[in-house]
């Protein structure tokens, strides 16, 4: 299990982790739930369905509670409406509400009883009803019960699991240690039990830092650190050095800002103080937020879900060129009409991309150890269009479906990548800051004219900073443009061979 689960990230240059390290990132490998994104789903299937009950009710037992039809829906879009609204308010979509079968499941059910007494108090005394509104209210009632009492038993169960697991902690891990580190973990233990603090990484050896001391673990180095970090799917990194120690600040910022992360300084014991509003809090411990995970939390929902509706449009748009061009290649030259490669995917993982294939079958190069240049005998006929056209990469929307590529983000670079026999991460400072993001089949450095041929350290140095500011630049309505640019680029085709 360890070493299949390192083998995912293939990073140059990085020491390997020792075995107690390895042995902790493993066991944290299953990825981390956000609680705000289970309980904003929740109240949304909740909702939903009683709307959903509602409306088949109304069609199923007639006019509800009124004749002429606009109050009935009213009322059936308002009392989902105030169940939930009246249950967040009473916290009824806090993770530890959520895990609680009886008591919170009782709360819940009062406040739709509640709803619909009050809903039919006021059919009565506004005479609203008809005479089917007593039975369409009644069914509406047991079924909504029915409904929330099932639902919330199976995820009482599901979230206490969960909760066993440590899949709803925040998984931080602490740079530098010592006294200060000691007091920041007893700290966020004390007053932050959802911070699970995996382990301690510092380059500094005993007595300033040393190997073992209460609480977790001294597991490694900076350097150890970002395997860790991407093997563990680690959330918060806490820094906690002297604010004063600015050289050493900086270097360990350098080494850590490539990962997918939130990147906090402690100011626990810090002479020098800032405003409050300076300040981020958790519990009472002031932080100064050095970086923030790009692309999180909601933002990580919606550009899923553009993704999808993107890659289901497309493939059935272009359905019948995907077709034509499998015929053509499989016509063309022996062997198989798909061609998979391994490069580099979100948080350094490696990830296999699928193309059409566009080289002769014999001559083919999985491990991109030379690239593709103008007149290149390796690519055949067909090959060269679709290269030219970017039709060969098509098939990588079914990377999108599976979850491995974005439609839009950093283009995937094969893990050989290299220019004038360096390798990429070794031309480009940071290089891997780019994978801080999911990539993608198209990008901001693309429709910028940045794609094609590499074959000098400029192109792939520019490629990453139009990469980095796209990341940074983040929207839907960005991923949108870029993607109404992309075919308009592609007539170009320049540097694609």
């Amino acid at each position: 299990m360890a070493a299949d689960t390192e083998g995912r990230f293939d990073e140059p240059g990085r020491p390997a982790l020792g075995e107690e390290a390895l042995a902790v990132a493993s066991a944290l490998s299953k990825r981390s739930l956000a609680p705000a994104i289970l309980a904003n789903a929740v109240q949304a299937f909740e909702f939903s369905a009683l709307l959903i009950i509602g409306a088949v009710l109304r069609h199923l037992v007639g006019s509800g509670l009124n004749t002429a039809g606009w109050l009935g829906w009213t009322a059936i879009v308002l009392a989902p409406l105030l169940t939930v609204m009246a249950a967040h308010s009473g916290g009824s979509y806090l993770i530890a509400a959520l895990r609680d079968g009886v008591g919170a499941l009782g709360r819940l059910l009062a406040v739709w009883t509640g709803v619909i007494l009050l809903l039919a108090a006021m059919a009565f005394l506004l005479d609203l009803g008809s005479s089917g509104a007593p039975r369409w209210l009644l069914l509406f009632y047991v079924s909504g019960l029915a409904l929330l009492l099932a639902e919330r038993s199976i995820l009482a169960h599901l979230v206490a699991r969960w909760m066993r697991q440590g899949r709803f902690d925040r998984r931080a891990v602490i740079v530098g240690g010592g006294d200060e580190a000691e007091a920041l973990i007893a700290t966020l233990a004390d007053e932050s039990p959802d911070i699970r603090v995996c382990g301690v990484f510092d380059d500094r050896g005993s007595p300033r830092s040393p190997e073992r001391s209460e609480g977790p673990p001294k597991l490694g180095t900076v350097a150890e650190l970002v395997t860790f970090a991407r093997i563990a799917e680690i959330d918060l990194l806490i820094v906690s050095l002297p604010q004063s120690a600015e050289g050493r600040l900086l270097e360990v910022l350098r080494a850590l800002w490539v990962l997918p992360v939130d990147i906090r300084l402690s100011a626990l014991g810090a002479r020098l103080r800032f405003r409050p509003r300076a300040y981020s809090f958790i519990g009472s411990i002031p932080f100064l937020d050095l970086a923030d995970r790009p692309i999180s939390g909601w933002s990580a929902v919606a550009k899923r879900s553009f993704d999808l509706a993107v890659a289901v449009v497309a493939l059935i748009l272009l359905s019948p060129l995907m077709l034509a061009t499998a015929l053509a290649v499989r016509l063309d030259s022996p062997g198989p009409i798909l061609f998979r490669q391994k490069r580099y995917g979100f948080n350094n993982e490696v990830i296999s991309v699928l193309k059409f294939r566009s080289m002769y079958h014999h001559l083919s190069d999985p491990a991109a150890k030379v690239a593709v240049s103008r007149g290149d005998p390796r690519v055949t006929r067909v090959g060269r269009f679709i290269r030219r056209t970017s039709i060969d990469e098509l098939p990588q929307l079914f990377n999108v479906l599976a979850g491995t590529l974005s439609i839009v983000g950093p283009r995937p670079h094969a893990v050989n990548a290299h220019t004038a026999q360096r390798l990429w991460d070794e031309v480009v400072d940071g290089y891997f800051a780019r994978h801080r993001v999911k990539p993608g089949i198209t990008g901001w450095a693309q429709i910028n004219g940045w794609r094609g041929e590499i074959d000098s350290p400029e192109k792939i140095q520019r490629r990453v900073e139009f990469d980095l500011e796209y990341i940074e630049r983040w929207s839907v309505l960005f991923d949108l443009y870029i993607v109404a640019m992309t075919p308009l680029r592609l007539l170009q085709g320049e540097n694609a061979y």
